[in-house]
């Protein structure tokens, strides 16, 4: 943030760089969030990474800097979300603005706490959007979806597979 100067000496002239400064500063929390959303959304990257991330960094500069992270930025992220993950318009808006809205309204208890303690409350927080998400999507396709991915059911059966055989 900006300082003052000692007293005695003049201020730094007002002009377009300073102005230019505060722009790029104001917006590398929101630009660096929607740049990760699109780097995770890559055929490199991993697609089930970017919500994580984007609720990671929507949390962190929501508690700890909210004027970094406003609501309409919130909203934007969660509608680039949804496009890049193919996921029914207004879930992520959604999911991302309820958590953006309470981590606000607790933030003053958050910000004091320990780094512990602040990842506790993330991970409950990461929890109540999984089983929002989860929810969501189930409502909006009209289906009743597996609750864990099939990676995670220890007593699913194991996938056929061809072994490969040289010739």
């Amino acid at each position: 943030m900006w300082r003052h100067p000692p007293l005695g000496q003049p201020d730094p002239a007002p002009g377009l760089l300073r102005r230019l400064d505060a722009v790029a500063r104001a917006a590398i929390p929101v630009a660096g969030t929607a740049l990760v959303l699109i780097l995770a959304a890559t055929p490199v990257g991993l697609p089930t990474l970017g919500p994580g991330l984007v609720l990671g960094c929507v949390f962190f500069w929501t508690v700890f800097r909210p004027s970094a992270m406003p609501a309409l930025a919130v909203f934007g992220l969660g509608f680039l979300q949804d496009l890049l993950n193919f996921a029914p318009l207004g879930q992520g808006i959604l999911t991302l603005l309820l958590v953006h809205g309470t981590a606000f309204r607790l933030r003053r208890f958050v910000a004091r706490r320990s780094f512990a303690t602040v990842w506790l409350i993330f991970c409950a927080f990461a929890l109540a959007v999984a089983g929002l998400s989860y929810l969501l999507q189930t409502v909006l396709s009209w289906q009743l979806s597996p609750p864990w991915p099939p990676w995670c059911r220890p007593a699913s059966p194991p996938a056929p597979t061809r072994r490969w055989r040289p010739s």
